[in-house]
């Protein structure tokens, strides 16, 4: 029997041709039945795939044959196979869209200027070593369902909103002090914490490989809470049966990890709703409720 599995990856590196790129992803994906997304920019790769495991090996071992993609850490986790229904590859200004194209700089061993890299075991060795402010490097509902204990979680509805949030002077207090970004797979605070070296934060790390990496590594043993909120049609993933549950439906109030989009399929809006009150169409409060189907967007 097949066995799904679904690949997190990125790599920032400077690519000449990103149109060229997307047309060999594309085919190359196209080719092995993968589905997910992936983008391209002149700053590199990020994706996210799933598909049969053969066929997701033999992904991986194409991709790292062209030169610059040579050294990307794939992370593997457990998938369906309805996950991802389609395989988009695109091209963008932005691996990730903060809106600051201008102020990134890449070049072949990755971002330049940004915040130390730490494993998750170096993490957990500055938290035993003094005071660690963790910084939230993903929209505010994501942290609903799953955060680093006693994190700093900005309230961004996306991306987009961190630089403003950065410029507003709400963290001017912590601009001394030891600041742990962090995201689902770390490229994210790529950007992040260099924008924040670049206002004046002197001290400032970045989780290497994310949630994800830490998760695979400690589970629910460390200084992780709840469930991390991932990008495809399983909409959130535990790392152990002890996961606690600190999300909280949104109609009746009961703990719960589930996400859900808004019933209205034009409304792009996710948030937490327990398996009952999410049989009925949920709705953002923006749009009235109307009778229809369950959405199936990616």
């Amino acid at each position: 029997m097949a066995v799904p599995k679904i690949l997190l990856f990125y790599a920032f590196t400077p690519l000449a041709d990103p149109e060229a790129v997307r047309l060999w992803q594309r085919d190359l994906g196209e080719s092995l039945g993968l589905g997910g997304r992936i983008i391209i920019s002149t700053d590199g790769i990020n994706g996210t795939v799933g598909g049969e495991l053969a066929a997701v090996k033999k992904y991986v071992r194409k991709t790292r044959q062209y030169g610059p993609f040579h050294d990307i850490d794939f992370k593997f986790s457990e998938g369906l196979g309805a996950d991802f229904p389609r395989l988009s590859v695109k091209v963008r200004r932005e691996l990730v869209s903060f809106g600051a194209p201008g102020q990134l700089v890449v070049d072949a061993t990755g971002v330049v200027g940004g915040g130390a890299k730490l494993t998750p075991t170096q993490l957990h060795d500055l938290a035993a070593a003094k005071p660690i402010t963790f910084f939230d490097g993903r929209n505010a509902f994501e942290a609903q369902i799953g955060h680093f204990r006693d994190a700093v979680i900005p309230a961004v509805a996306n991306t987009r909103e961190f630089v403003a949030e950065l410029d507003s002077g709400k963290y001017d207090h912590l601009k001394n002090e030891p600041i742990v970004t962090y995201c689902t797979g770390g490229i994210r605070c790529e950007v992040l914490s260099a924008l924040m070296v670049s206002r004046g934060f002197s001290e400032v790390y970045q989780l290497e490989g994310g949630i994800a990496a830490y998760g695979a590594q400690y589970g629910d043993s460390g200084l992780w809470d709840g469930s991390l909120y991932v990008f495809d049609n399983r909409m959130s993933v535990r790392f152990s049966d002890a996961a606690a549950v600190i999300g909280e439906c949104r109609e009746c109030r009961e703990p719960t990890s589930r996400m859900q989009n808004c019933s209205e399929l034009s409304c792009r809006e996710q948030f937490v709703v327990c398996a009952n009150c999410g049989a009925a169409p949920v709705h953002c409060g923006q749009h009235q409720a109307t009778p229809g189907r369950a959405d199936s967007r990616e």
